[in-house]
């Protein structure tokens, strides 16, 4: 095997290697020994079938194979002799015209990554700015509670039902005269106005009273997800079984208890401790802002390119969606344009603070358990189907790129936390408007800088991401047939197939929900 060095200019590598082909033809003649005794042939006893009869039965298979294994080890041994660290995984290519019993050229191209020295870490100075959680805030929480749980009465027989009002139907759906799959419901909770089933669905409605029995018609959304439905017409049979009205919501020990709780006093315990919970995790944000920002400040080194388009198109992917959402996407798509470039200036600001606090990680013996990552791999499982979990998880223990994306949130998290640590940390109290208008403007004044000027505030970039992103395949999800699609939820770890959530047909989740526990104590 020859191995030749064709480019060595700022982090970008290119070799040349060669494989001679008496050295695949021995490899081949190697796996054909291991395996001819458990070749059959008719004729022959098993174990006794000639090696050139193995070969012209296999030789295809096994050229293929010893080649992939070869170009694998060649490239294994360039990496290890030239004590390369790649960026991302490298470009090999075999050359043009390469048949059997030639010599096997290829390339390899890569980036490697930078040589980068761990910053100092004692001369950090961080303000945290804390939110204290006032009572009128617990009890605006228990108000919204309230409103998002209205308890409903039976009205008269007579009462036409009016928005605002919860209807009790049945209904069966059909579209060309046929049932359709999530069309049939019983029972089904809905308050008129709410927006929870097709548009026009709920408006023809309006006016029933207890006992009607009514036909309405329906068109769904061209842009409806169950695409066997999109744009189709449909009537369904209405059974109205009760008209209801709004009750009397009593914020009181009775009204805690709807939650399993024992009484009021419990209710703003854990109102309270979930606000509390909140502003910490902006309070966080706003120190892991600032502290990045002083990384950032007195670091400028090549990054692998690579590795800033990969973080771009990140970027970019998430604007195109968010522009889709716009009142004006084509105008949106336009200011997005003629920011390009700033936007990427921020995936470059964002390659290199991983950099750096991966470096700082490697220089303080900072590191993921074990334990830590099987946790990680158990909790990335659970978002997909119980059947899909199992091969999700094969797949994280066979896949390194996809352990370590993984993986890569926390690892900058206990970072960071390590960073606190060793920070001169002075605290501030503020309004939650306060804290959050910091957040702002740190993040303008952290995507300006590589631009040189601070990007307009409408069209921010994303949140900052960790350090490795995870990968953007996004969870697809089957919508009933009789309401509207909810919106969309964020986009969910990788997995090799999409995987698809079933929802049930006809009706949306519990409306009441008890407030969650409260965690453990958290940063």
């Amino acid at each position: 095997m020859q191995i030749k060095e064709t480019a060595n200019e700022g982090l970008k590598r290119a070799y040349a290697i060669t494989i001679p082909a008496k050295d695949i033809d021995a490899r081949i003649d190697s796996e054909i020994k291991k395996i001819a005794p458990q070749v059959k042939m008719p004729g022959f006893r098993p174990g006794k079938v000639p090696a050139n009869l193995v070969r012209k039965m296999h030789g295809d298979q096994l050229h293929a194979d010893a080649v992939n294994s070869m170009i694998r080890e060649s490239v294994d041994k360039t990496m290890q002799d030239n004590k390369l660290k790649p960026a991302m995984q490298p470009k090999v290519e075999v050359g043009e015209g390469y048949e059997q019993g030639k010599d096997a050229t290829l390339t390899i191209e890569l980036e490697v990554l930078p040589e980068v020295e761990a910053p100092a870490t004692d001369d950090l100075k961080i303000e945290r700015l804390t939110v204290p959680v006032t009572d009128e805030e617990v009890m605006e929480a228990i108000g919204k509670l309230a409103e998002n749980n209205k308890n409903y009465k039976d009205a008269a027989k007579t009462k036409k039902a009016a928005d605002g009002d919860q209807l009790i139907i049945d209904f069966v759906g059909r579209v060309d005269g046929e049932e359709f799959e999530g069309g049939k419901a019983e029972d089904a909770a809905l308050v008129l106005g709410s927006g929870m089933f097709i548009p026009g669905f709920e408006d023809q409605l309006v006016g029933v009273k207890t006992g009607d029995e009514k036909t309405i018609e329906v068109t769904f959304p061209e842009d409806y997800q169950a695409t066997h439905l999109a744009g189709k017409k449909a009537e369904f049979d209405v059974t109205v079984k009760q008209v209801k009205v709004e009750g009397e919501t009593s914020i009181d020990d009775d009204f805690a208890k709807n939650f399993g709780l024992d009484g009021l006093d419990k209710l703003k315990e854990l109102l309270r401790g979930q606000l509390e919970q909140e502003t910490a995790g902006l309070t966080r944000t706003q120190m892991k802002r600032s502290l990045l920002d002083q990384l950032a400040a007195g670091h400028d080194f090549a990054v692998p390119q690579g590795m800033v388009d990969a973080e771009f198109d990140q970027i970019w992917a998430q604007l195109q969606q968010e522009a889709a959402r716009s009142e004006d996407p084509e105008a949106t798509l336009k200011e997005m344009e003629d920011e390009k470039e700033e936007y990427r200036d921020i995936a470059e600001r964002r390659v290199r603070l991983g950099l750096l606090l991966s470096e700082i990680g490697q220089a303080n013996n900072v590191q993921v358990t074990s334990q830590e990552m099987s946790m990680l791999i158990q909790q990335a499982a659970q978002q997909y189907r119980p059947q899909d979990r199992e091969r999700f998880m094969q797949y994280i223990q066979q896949e390194p790129m996809a352990a370590a994306q993984l993986r890569a949130p926390l690892y900058e998290d206990k970072v960071v936390d390590f960073l606190f640590d060793k920070a001169e940390i002075t605290d501030r109290e503020v309004t939650r408007e306060e804290l959050e208008a910091a957040i702002e403007a740190e993040e303008g004044e952290a995507e300006a800088k590589p631009a040189k000027k601070k990007a307009p505030a409408k069209k921010k970039a994303p949140a900052k991401k960790e350090a490795a992103d995870k990968s953007d395949d996004a969870k697809a999800e089957k919508k009933p047939a009789a309401k509207k699609a909810p919106a969309k939820k964020a986009a969910a770890k990788k997995s090799d197939d999409k995987v698809e959530d079933k929802k049930p047909a006809a009706k949306k989740a519990p409306a009441k929900k008890a407030p969650a526990k409260k965690a453990a104590d958290k940063k």
